[in-house]
């Protein structure tokens, strides 16, 4: 039987295919006016001294939790929000049929937000990472679980063909030979890709056999401030969280929230 991970890349493949048979590099190059634009470095954001290291989230729904927002909410307010507040960077999820998200969501962001945004999906061809250059990404999400060693390798050296950066995301062990010199910084996502399943500690195991200098990044199931402060002394850079925002009522609101417990440690 199929695993969530394995149909959400079924579908991948198919709308790849689907892309090509319409579009190219010099198509985006061409109408894109987003594709001279010099990419804003989320791993700069970071490391900045006082950086809250949060990568704020946008995404509409979840495969096993539905819908957090209507079909048809809007992206840019809520990003503007992650922006006013202290976000580090946000994450805009642009898979349709799982999680509802559009690559329309990304530009229509970048035109009200200086933030770095990442392009959150399953990333799997080299069209995908000019999409989101065309669309006006800084970073693309290369998943190890979805690619082989020589495939992440491939796409990184794409993506920095477009000065975007690359956040690679793992989940275990035998993943770490993913990691290679194109790569800018090491997402570890607490979710089982396979079963959605979250394990907190796995983000702190993991990161003990990553190298001092590189740059790590906790992903899902961060819902409160003390967990923050657990990654962080774990030497920590950065935590992706949305679920925790776009499941309130206003998750600008509740964003700014966070941020005020977060700064008042």
């Amino acid at each position: 039987m199929k695993n969530i991970l394995d149909e959400i890349v079924a579908v991948k493949k198919t709308e790849v295919e689907y892309a090509k048979s319409f579009a190219d590099l010099e198509w985006y190059k061409k109408f894109s006016v987003d594709f001279e634009r010099k990419c804003i470095s989320l791993k700069e954001n970071l490391l900045k001294e006082n950086s809250t290291g949060i990568i704020a989230e946008f995404k509409r729904k979840s495969p096993l939790k539905g819908w957090f927002k209507d079909a048809d909410y809007a992206a840019p307010a809520i990003v503007m929000c992650y922006e006013q507040y202290g976000a580090a960077g946000a994450s805009v999820l642009t898979d349709t049929e799982f999680f509802g998200g559009y690559l329309e969501d990304i530009t229509v962001c970048r035109a009200v937000t200086q933030l770095p945004i990442l392009r959150k999906d399953f990333i799997i061809d080299e069209i995908q990472v000019q999409q989101a250059k065309a669309y006006g990404a800084d970073v693309i999400l290369l998943i190890a679980a979805i690619l082989s060693p020589k495939r992440v390798k491939e796409l990184a050296i794409e993506a920095k063909k477009y000065g975007l950066e690359v956040l690679l995301e793992l989940h275990e062990e035998n993943e770490l030979d993913h990691i290679c010199g194109e790569v800018d910084m090491i997402g570890i996502n607490n979710r089982n890709l396979k079963t959605f399943e979250i394990d907190i500690q796995l983000s702190i195991r993991l990161s003990k056999k990553l190298s001092g200098d590189q740059v790590k990044i906790a992903e899902s199931g961060i819902d409160d401030v003390e967990t923050i402060k657990i990654f962080k002394d774990a030497g920590f850079k950065g935590f992706l969280i949305g679920e925790k925002f776009m499941k309130a009522p206003q998750p600008g609101i509740a964003f700014e929230q966070f941020v005020q417990k977060l700064k008042q440690g």
